[in-house]
């Protein structure tokens, strides 16, 4: 046939096979995936690129004088080691911390993006290291996507994992769904990205059959690209970070036409006596109306006025896309949404009411599986303390002092250590300046890593770590029917190895083995993480693969549960033999909870609560650091199909041809992108897909400080986050607000330096433009 020897695999990406072909590796997506995505494409030229990490480094300030802070963290060079000094000196030091200022000086970082595969992921293996080995530490919680949402929505409506993946399906959608009100839309480039794989892409096929039976989807946002072109959707163009207003806008308008659902509210909710005074006006002097809403989001008000009327009838679904709760106050748009389809009466219909989330990830909107591949132990954590995971450089920055959380009176840990496996902070967080301020007042930084980000370059120890595409493992989603027998594809680079090997032999140094591998090799866990699901497919008498049998066809099919609408659909049905996981097993409008916590940034109810940062004469214009459609998050960015979407090397950044002509900039000119916290260079594309006044840049290009050395650094790739505001959604949720900011652009007139991201540390002299 072709020659190749195939070989199945998986990735966040899609589930995929691969093979060499005269020394090249050749991808191919499961044969069964409608809509393959691109990015698995980054692959082959990502194996074996210089911005490999090849074998085990210590930054030379560190090696020389020993653990502490260091100005030159993130500008200092490096030095190969063997990984039997590197094991040994990284085993002093953890052991120094744990004697010294005990486990809960200890970070432990990981953010579980690293591996589709439920054995090598990263956040698992360095979780169970802490705990089994060190004794604990100190963690994070919830998510830089869903900070805001992950916390609200259980005081509101309960279950943010069921009702995020699992009560409105894109079947329901394609079916049942008359119209779509998509608040910051259902972008394809977001659905593409699955955790632990995804062997069909079903999004854009749902949304084609439901436009071709007439649904109408409407996309309210300021990026046209937030639906694709098979929705066939109307674009409502608003001022970024104003849709609480609209949906309160349309909100009123229902209400003063008694068009809303009262036998709903009265039934399925609480707290409506205390929002609708607020709604109208009565409690504040300002009915909350289309006109009050137009002049706030930019939508005139007889638009707002005709689509809240095209409403009352139809099967409505309200979607909240991630991207509105990552902005100040984001708790708010999420909170509004659910009332407003509280309204409408839709909450629990098929193809109606609330989709939270619907499309931000490939496993939402889909049925589960009957069974499941067990995920690695992590052990017991004796350290209970913890931080938002958006609040690193607080912590690090503000040791012992107090801060508020869902509650809570909580105050920062004093953090010696920070143990990084598995993800990047300098593409999550924001701020990159005062992050790299923060990194550099510590004692230690380690990393695992299989290539040279910033993070590697701020750390002190650098361990090489493979990559997936290097090792065997089992891939497998609770919403995708297919479990992938992860086969090696190539041998590790250099003398990268895996984290469980690198965790093996620093227990072993530490007197603790046992505790962390239990005697076991890598296939031998295998087994064990493969047996749950074995069994329970016995136990349900359906056909079932032996472990052995799995791993020799490659993949195993799971049989999955039907779509019956959820906790929600049941909530319908019994509202009082199916209580919502609320305090009052109902809707909650009003939260009692939340009202006695206090916060003037998150009352007691959805409120409309102004930004704090408005564009302005210096920065006028809205960025958008929206996620990026040709890799995941930061990762592989050197890879061929990313490199291929950027322009004269650098992330591409949209722009309407309004604001382009009153800067000079034209397309395909490099551009430098500025406010008070940063800068950064970036290429233009001039395009009407982006409204007025509003750029876009996504995030994930790797940062490239043009000086290492300087306090405030302009990043000359393209890397949003040195831009945008280190600052918590709220004392709620204390979220991350890194997708919206205010800068000023203009065309960069000076001699364009080299992008040095993917060159390592010592050989930044061989980059060219």
């Amino acid at each position: 046939m072709d020659g190749i020897e195939w070989r199945t695999h998986s990735s966040h990406w899609g589930v995929f096979s691969a093979g060499w072909k005269d020394g090249e590796l050749v991808v191919r997506p499961h044969p069964s995936d409608p809509d393959p995505n691109g990015i698995l494409q980054n692959l082959p030229q990502a194996l074996r690129h210089q911005a490999r990490v090849g074998q085990p480094m210590v930054r030379r300030g560190w090696l020389e004088r020993g653990p502490g802070p260091d100005a030159t963290r993130g500008a200092d060079e490096y030095v190969a080691v063997s990984w039997p000094q590197v094991l040994d000196l990284l085993a002093k030091e953890l052991a120094r911390v744990q004697e010294q200022h005990g486990v809960a000086s200890i970070f432990g970082g990981s953010y579980g993006w690293s591996s589709a595969g439920r054995f090598h992921h990263a956040q698992s293996q360095v979780h169970r290291f802490l705990n089994n080995v060190m004794g604990g530490y100190v963690r994070s919680v919830n998510s830089y996507s869903a900070g805001a949402s992950a916390v609200i929505l259980p005081h509101i409506l309960g279950h943010y994992e069921q009702l995020s993946r699992n009560t409105i399906t894109w079947k329901a959608v394609a079916e049942h769904s008359e119209v779509v009100l998509a608040f910051g839309g259902m972008a394809l480039k977001n659905s593409m990205v699955a955790a632990g794989g995804i062997s069909r892409h079903i999004e854009r096929g749902s949304m084609a059959r439901a436009a071709e039976r007439g649904a109408r989807f409407v996309l309210i946002s300021p990026l046209r690209g937030d639906l694709p072109e098979e929705a066939r959707a109307e674009w409502m163009t608003l001022t970024p970070g104003t849709d609480t207003a609209l949906m309160l806008g349309i909100a009123h308008t229902l209400v003063a036409a008694g068009k809303h659902d009262q036998a709903f509210i009265e039934r399925y909710c609480v707290g409506w006596d205390k929002f609708a005074p607020y709604l109208l006006g009565v409690s504040d002097g300002q009915a909350k109306d289309a006109d009050w809403a137009a002049a706030i989001c930019g939508v005139p008000a007889e638009q707002i006025r005709a689509l809240a009327l095209s409403l009352p009838g139809k099967r409505v679904l309200v979607t909240v896309a991630h991207s509105l709760q990552r902005a100040e106050h984001g708790e708010q748009p999420v909170w509004m949404g659910a009332v407003l389809a509280a309204i409408l009466g839709q909450i629990g219909l098929p193809g109606g009411g609330y989709g939270y989330a619907l499309g931000a990830l490939g496993h939402t909107g889909r049925e589960t599986n009957i069974a499941a591949v067990a995920s690695l132990n992590q052990g017991k954590n004796s350290v209970a303390d913890f931080i938002p995971v958006a609040r690193i450089s607080d912590m690090l920055l503000k040791p012992g002092e107090p801060y508020e959380y869902n509650g809570q009176h909580r105050t920062y840990p004093d953090i010696k250590l920070v143990y990084w496996a598995g993800g990047n902070p300098f593409h999550h967080h924001q701020d990159l300046n005062r992050l790299r301020a923060a990194f550099r007042g510590i004692d230690t930084l380690v990393v695992h890593e299989n290539a040279w980000t910033a993070t590697a370059r701020h750390a002190d120890i650098v361990l090489p770590a493979t990559m997936t595409a290097e090792r065997e493992d089992i891939g497998s989603s609770a919403v995708d029917p297919v479990v992938v027998a992860m086969k090696p594809l190539a041998e590790p680079f250099g003398e990268a190895r895996d984290d469980y090997w690198i965790f093996s032999e620093l227990a072993r140094r530490l007197g603790k083995e046992q505790e962390f591998t239990e005697g076991r090799d890598v296939r031998a866990w295998l087994r064990v993480l493969y047996a749950p699901l074995e069994k329970r497919m016995a136990d349900l008498g359906q056909p079932v693969l032996s472990f052995d049998e799995f791993w020799e066809a490659g993949e195993a099919v799971v049989p999955q549960t039907p779509d019956t609408g959820g906790f929600l659909a049941a909530f319908r049905a019994d509202p009082a033999g199916e209580p919502l996981p609320t305090p009052s097993g109902k809707i909650e409008i009003f939260s009692e909870t939340i009202a006695g916590f206090g916060y003037d940034d998150c009352p007691g109810h959805p409120a409309w609560l102004a930004p704090t940062e408005v564009p302005s004469a210096e920065e006028p214009l809205h960025l958008v650091a929206n996620q990026p459609a040709t890799r995941l998050h930061s990762q592989l960015d050197f890879g061929g199909h990313s490199q291929d979407s950027k322009r004269r090397g650098r992330e591409v950044m949209c722009i309407h041809p309004r604001d382009a002509e009153a800067r000079g900039i034209e397309d395909g000119q490099v551009v430098r992108l500025f406010n008070g916290r940063g800068a950064c260079l970036a290429t233009a594309r001039v395009t009407p897909d982006v409204m007025a006044g509003v750029v876009q840049l996504p995030t994930g290009a790797w940062y490239d400080p043009i000086d290492p050395g300087e306090a405030n650094p302009m990043c000359v790739h393209g890397n949003p986050n040195v831009l945008t505001r280190d600052k918590g959604t709220s004392r709620l949720a204390q979220g991350c607000t890194g997708q919206l900011t205010t800068v000023q652009v203009e065309a960069f007139t000076g001699n364009l330096p080299p992008i040095r991201a993917f060159v390592p540390p010592g050989m930044e002299a061989m980059a060219a433009e």
